[in-house]
């Protein structure tokens, strides 16, 4: 039995430190598109990755994905760069998320014993009402409000 409520814990401490986690290229999106969309000009990798201190190499393979997306359009040659391809208004940081991580998965109890001494999650379901709340967030803000 403790060690069923062990595995629980243990396996929901490890899954809401996941509900944040925001890997560096979803990171990297989401700055990059928020520095195009605040320039009224086009902006190469360099420039991007300038502003927002992340690696030259991974910024440009992020645009990259972002353009395969339609989300930005890119110019090549010395007077290149890369300009949003919808209005910063359209597009929500969900939208920027889902390019490169997914669909953000439905938070449930991962409890894998058979016998769990609980009738409730002993955490109230924190797990899910934070990922909804992060679901919201990302929905709801808009590129242009950043």
């Amino acid at each position: 039995m403790y060690i069923c409520v062990f595995k629980y814990c243990f396996s929901l401490l490890h899954k809401v430190s996941k509900i944040f986690h925001i890997s560096e290229a979803a990171t990297i999106a989401i700055h990059s598109m928020a520095v195009i969309a605040r320039s009224n000009k086009l902006l190469n990798v360099q420039q991007v990755a300038g502003q927002t201190g992340f690696s030259r190499n991974h910024t440009a393979k992020v645009l990259q994905q972002l353009v395969k997306n339609q989300f930005l359009q890119s110019t090549r040659g010395p007077r290149g760069g890369f300009v949003l391809n919808k209005k910063a208004e359209e597009i929500t940081l969900m939208d920027i998320y889902r390019i490169i991580e997914g669909d953000l998965e439905e938070s449930n109890c991962k409890m894998d014993c058979l016998h769990c001494p609980f009738n409730n999650c002993i955490f109230g379901g924190l797990d899910r009402k934070f990922s909804e709340e992060f679901r919201t967030y990302m929905n709801e803000k808009k590129l242009a409000a950043i």
